[in-house]
């Protein structure tokens, strides 16, 4: 956008003070964020189909919690946003990294378990099967590792420099039930720059070791590659997803420009020139001013400026339309803010309306477009919670200590984010059953609080419990049973 702004005003006074006056407005981050928000905000529940105590239910819960689930799929969200694609792999170790602990140290010992973690789309390249532009046949993570060697003596001697980096290029092929690594050594060879920034290039060269202490091919027992796509927006016509800024793009430039342009007007009319009579400089009667000041005798011609009066007005509407496009563009009510950015309040600003159904109306938009976004999400995010528990039982297999258990495919339970009228629902529950009780004290508890069925039943003794202090009562025939030392 800089680059567009330049060229534009290149041949212009206000060239020199672009890089000084350029303003960029990163619309796109509230943009992004907010149906993050309102697909995580509040908290999706993971169902196995199963009792609370069930072993099956019990490891969900666990491997959710682990992995901060919920945190995991909001940074998903928000980086498919602007790249298009996301990626999550699934993992059995552990997930401390103690590569650092100094030689001679024994780190703590720790547990491995079954982890799911997101990946950087820029290194995924996946393999589609044959005649098929969305099926998967492999996983490809590969990256350039930079490893420090030391030089020889007499290369050491001539630059000087005791060590060298030397680029390799590490790749992790995700096949169904198994994974395989392999390493092969760079050569650069030049920078690209055809997409207007630096690239460097490097040419591949043969394959070296792995230098890993397990199999350079390992097998993981499950019938599918342990990486999963989620698309920001997919298309039946290729895999790639498409981001939510690619098509506003061009207005983005355009509100960055506007932005420019008007504060360069209000700074270049911040000290206006003056014109007036001539005066002596000596005289310390006359006030000082930072402009400039144009002496003009009783006959002379009054000067002036050949100006535009709705400049600075058509800059402004301007601005206000464009971002009313890219709300538009991007399904997000301005007043989903609080406030209104482009000037337009005939829809309001979204808080006067405290009915739920109302609520839910004016959010239309950007829940349709988390629902679509959710699609892929949930799908993602189901196949890795059964992939790890049939990786944890396959790695488990035969250990002292382990309970086996079956993986089951795991249902979550989404919430819109919107607020609820907790009091409506209840009138409208009542007006359903003809004014019977609905909920058990056990199930209110759980829905309240957000607990299971176990920390219920604790909250359900307590109050039990409480209730019997409160107001317990004793056997009558205490009162006939004589104190200590009175006579019958």
């Amino acid at each position: 956008m800089f680059e567009r702004a330049a060229a534009l005003l290149k041949d212009t006074p206000a060239a020199p003070q672009l890089k000084t006056l350029y303003i960029a407005c990163n619309i796109v981050d509230v943009l992004l964020t907010k149906p993050s928000d309102l697909l995580v905000g509040e908290p999706p529940s993971y169902e196995s189909g199963l009792p609370d105590e069930s072993r099956e239910q019990q490891r969900l819960n666990s491997i959710a919690e682990e992995n901060d689930l919920n945190a995991r799929i909001h940074e998903s969200v928000i980086g498919a946003g602007y790249r298009g694609d996301s990626f999550v792999k699934v993992r059995y170790g552990v997930a401390q990294d103690i590569s650092e602990v100094p030689e001679g140290f024994t780190a703590p010992e720790t547990d491995s378990e079954a982890i799911i973690e997101p990946i950087d789309a820029s290194i995924v390249f996946p393999e589609l099967a044959r005649g098929s532009k969305k099926r998967f046949k492999a996983m490809n993570i590969a990256w350039v590792e930079w490893v420090e060697k030391p030089n020889g003596a007499i290369i050491s001697r001539f630059s000087r420099e005791k060590t060298d980096m030397i680029p390799f290029l590490n790749v992790e092929r995700h096949v169904p039930g198994f994974i395989i690594y392999e390493r092969y050594q760079l050569f650069t060879n030049g920078v690209d720059t055809q997409y207007g920034v630096p690239v460097e290039v490097f040419r591949i060269g043969e394959k070296v070791s792995t230098g890993r202490k397990d199999s350079d091919v390992n097998e993981t027992g499950v019938a599918r590659p342990l990486v999963f796509h989620i698309p920001y927006k997919s298309l039946d016509d290729r895999w790639e997803g498409v981001s939510g800024i690619e098509k506003i793009e061009s207005l983005l430039a355009a509100i960055n420009d506007r932005l420019v342009q008007i504060d360069y007007i209000l700074w270049k009319h911040s000290d206006p020139t003056m014109y007036g009579p001539a005066f002596d400089e000596e005289d310390g009667s006359v006030a000082r001013f930072g402009g400039r000041y144009v002496e003009v005798e009783k006959d002379d011609v009054t000067p002036g400026y050949m100006t535009w009066n709705s400049q600075l007005e058509g800059a402004f509407k301007e601005l206000s339309i464009l971002l009313g496009l890219v709300f538009q563009m991007s399904e997000t009510p301005q007043w989903l803010f609080g406030t209104t950015l482009a000037g337009d309040t005939s829809g309001g600003t979204g808080t006067s309306h405290t009915d739920s159904g109302a609520i839910k109306a004016r959010f239309m938009p950007i829940l349709a477009k988390v629902n679509r976004i959710r699609v892929h999400v949930d799908k993602a995010i189901r196949d890795a919670l059964w992939t790890a528990m049939e990786l944890e039982n396959f790695a488990n297999k035969g250990v002292d200590g382990f309970e086996p258990y079956e993986a089951v495919y795991p249902k979550i339970a989404w919430k819109d984010g919107l607020p609820v009228d907790d009091k409506e629902q209840a009138e409208i529950m009542s007006l359903r059953t003809g004014g019977k009780p609905t909920l058990d004290v056990h199930s209110a508890i759980k829905h309240l609080d957000g607990v299971d069925d176990s920390h219920a039943t604790a909250t359900m003794t307590r109050i039990s419990k409480d209730e019997e202090d409160a107001m317990g009562t004793v056997d009558s025939t205490v009162f006939n049973e004589p104190a200590d030392g009175d006579e019958e």
